[in-house]
């Protein structure tokens, strides 16, 4: 299986590459996972998966910085193959991003990416969160029980979302959706790569997902 973990300039890439490897030795799965900025890497990977950090537009910007990038992901996901995005990378399979700017995002799920309306709590949202969620819903939190703790670093978070795509909540004073899945694209808003056990069950069960197309 050849996983590539997508380079744009954003993203804890090694993290990200090293977790995924840690999941799939830990899980019997053979897999090769690559950090790339080349399209035709996109094309020829088994899944692929996208990490963020920092602004909405900015990610956007720096994955439209590199030449036929862009189409190359939108192919891979047309093509029915999984796809993971992790905090903003999730974010970015929204419809907009509204941080500084509007910024057209990739168009997978429905909502935007706004500000978190949290009164009294303090923004970045920070640590460790428990995962709401109804248990078999979906292959990506299998082996996981509702209360298990993830990390989280945001201060924006999706907004007007459709309630059938969103598969895992939790509370920053109010519902955060956290991770999100529509056809063969799933997101996390948190940091699966630095979620611990959790993160790494997270991972394993992406790798063995065959979502239908």
């Amino acid at each position: 299986m050849r996983v590539s973990v997508v380079d744009y300039g954003s993203g804890n890439l090694a993290s990200a590459a090293r977790a995924l490897a840690a999941a799939a030795a830990r899980s019997g799965i053979e897999a090769q996972v690559a950090i790339t900025n080349r399209p035709e890497d996109i094309a020829a990977a088994d899944r692929i998966v996208v990490p963020g950090q920092g602004a909405f537009a900015d990610c956007a910007a720096g994955l439209a910085a590199i030449p036929g990038m862009r189409p190359a992901i939108d192919a891979f996901v047309q093509s029915g193959r999984p796809f993971l995005g992790i905090c903003v990378g999730m974010q970015l399979m929204a419809e907009r991003g509204l941080e500084h700017q509007v910024t057209p995002g990739f168009g997978w799920i429905s909502g935007d990416i706004a500000k978190l309306s949290a009164p009294g709590l303090r923004l970045p949202h920070m640590g460790w969160n428990a995962l709401d969620f109804v248990p078999g819903r979906h292959h990506l939190l299998a082996g996981l029980s509702p209360g298990e703790e993830v990390y989280f670093v945001h201060s924006y978070a999706l907004r007007g979302y459709d309630a059938r795509q969103v598969i895992a909540c939790t509370d920053y004073g109010a519902a955060v959706p956290a991770v999100v899945a529509r056809g063969n694209c799933a997101g996390t808003q948190f940091h699966v790569e630095k979620s611990q056990e959790a993160g790494l069950r997270i991972l394993a069960n992406f790798l063995s997902w065959a979502p239908s197309a």
